[in-house]
């Protein structure tokens, strides 16, 4: 299932439930309603604005779908997601086996994903014209558990390579920036999705480790997908885009529908972020070996990030 993600941006906003809908109205005087979304429909929900307000029964119906709720803070970075305790059939078994997975395996796994990114950022740049030789190199050396940090090795060439030597990624920072990190909390929504809806614990994860960091497994997983947004805010750039608005926001949403070339035919990138998701449920549970990672995009297969969307 795809779904759509839902932006609530603007403030004087209440967000309820009539119906089997998400209904958003203005709370100004005289307000009205401003709309309506299915919440079958609704793969996650992002909160964006300062003034929002929301109903419980929302918060209820979300969960009971698989919905996460993210709450952004000023820089476009989550804050907040809200999750269900209950979902997958099988979850009980696979959080014990998430549990059981020892230390080898998670290094293996780890290795695997961050051999996986440094492919997809090779192929970004190969997309935009700039040397991926550097990244290939680096993807052909990774070791188990990642020794030698050749992910955090990749990062500093990738984003110069990528948007030029004075280019600095920062959380906090304006401009491009902001359109990345608008573009990874989609990205992370709708990971978080897929790992609950595998039944996993999205704490458990591979190689994030930090204590205040609810959602490690989410943020190990979605790595190989970022250099797809990192691709996006590059076309956004070259047609003279380095701000948010409500047209950047949607171009950034779509690239989650896009078309990626797998063994298994033509894939939307959210289908195979659940793809990866399950895949790791399965190893854990010894049902399979391997993870099943995105290959690295042909740039025919890049048409729909690079193009422009009807805004």
């Amino acid at each position: 299932m795809l779904g759509r993600i839902v932006e609530v941006a603007d403030d004087h906003r209440h967000l309820s439930v009539h119906r089997g809908f998400l209904v958003v109205k203005d709370t100004q005087p005289g307000g009205r309603e401003l709309g309506q979304v299915a919440l079958d429909d609704i793969a996650a929900l992002i909160a964006n604005a300062h003034g929002l307000s929301y109903s419980n029964n929302l918060l209820v119906a979300l969960a009971e779908r698989g919905a996460p709720m993210v709450v952004c803070g000023p820089n476009h970075n989550a804050v907040s997601m809200l999750w269900p305790i209950d979902g997958h059939f099988e979850q009980a078994r696979r959080i014990d086996a998430q549990l059981a997975s020892k230390l080898p395996t998670h290094k293996r796994l780890w290795a695997a994903v961050v051999k996986s990114k440094l492919e997809q950022q090779g192929a970004a740049l190969a997309a935009t014209g700039a040397p991926d030789a550097p990244l290939k190199a680096l993807a052909s050396k990774v070791r188990s558990g990642d020794p030698d940090n050749l992910e955090a090795q990749g990062a500093r060439r990738y984003w110069s390579l990528l948007f030029g030597a004075q280019f600095r990624r920062d959380q906090q920072g304006s401009g491009l920036n902001s359109l990345l990190n608008y573009g990874y909390t989609v990205l992370r929504a709708a990971m978080a999705r897929a790992v609950i809806a595998a039944g996993l614990h999205p704490s458990l994860g591979l190689h994030h480790s930090h204590d205040n960091n609810a959602m490690r497994l989410v943020d190990d997983l979605m790595e190989p997908f970022r250099p797809l947004i990192d691709l996006k805010v590059w076309r956004l750039q070259k047609s003279g885009t380095d701000t948010l608005s409500p047209e950047v926001k949607r171009a950034l949403v779509l690239t989650l529908y896009a078309d990626l070339q797998t063994p298994a035919g033509t894939t939307p990138v959210m289908v195979c972020m659940q793809r990866l998701a399950v895949s790791l449920a399965q190893v854990y549970l010894g049902e399979r070996d391997k993870l099943d990672l995105p290959p690295p995009p042909l740039p025919l297969d890049l048409a729909p990030l690079l193009g422009q969307e009807p805004f």
